[in-house]
């Protein structure tokens, strides 16, 4: 999944100057959590993962990845969909995440009614308040 990891960002990285093959995999190996993870299968295959990582003050998404082949099919709107649906009854948390500055990331996230938070040279922080029911 790192390898999947460095596929997917290497384009937007390249494109801040901040792509390093080894620093983009070790990143995600640092970061990785198996308890927060699910992998994401497609006819039998891993084709995409994402990590939904509980904090005090908010739900975090992570490690949203999705092979570059799955891409623009909807598989990963319903994945987010399903990720920001999963919630015990009253938990009032926000979403959290961050994207890379020109991601076209950012648009599904949007659609999924995240906002701009805070942003920086470099990362796009964006807030989705959960779905009432």
């Amino acid at each position: 999944m790192s390898e999947l990891r460095a596929i997917v960002m290497r384009a937007d990285l390249e494109r801040l100057g901040r792509f390093d093959p080894v620093r983009v995999r070790q990143r995600f190996l640092d970061g990785f959590v198996p308890q927060n993870t699910r992998v994401i299968v497609v006819a039998g295959q891993d084709v995409g993962l994402i990590a939904v990582r509980p904090e005090s003050d908010a739900v975090w998404i992570e490690h949203f990845y999705l092979d570059p082949a799955q891409q623009g099919r909807g598989l990963g709107s319903a994945v987010l969909a399903d990720a920001l649906e999963t919630r015990h009854a009253g938990d009032d948390r926000p979403f959290r995440l961050n994207v890379l500055q020109g991601s076209p990331a950012r648009r599904l996230y949007e659609r999924h009614g995240f906002e701009l938070e805070r942003e920086d040279a470099v990362d796009v922080f964006m807030k989705a308040e959960p779905l009432r029911r």
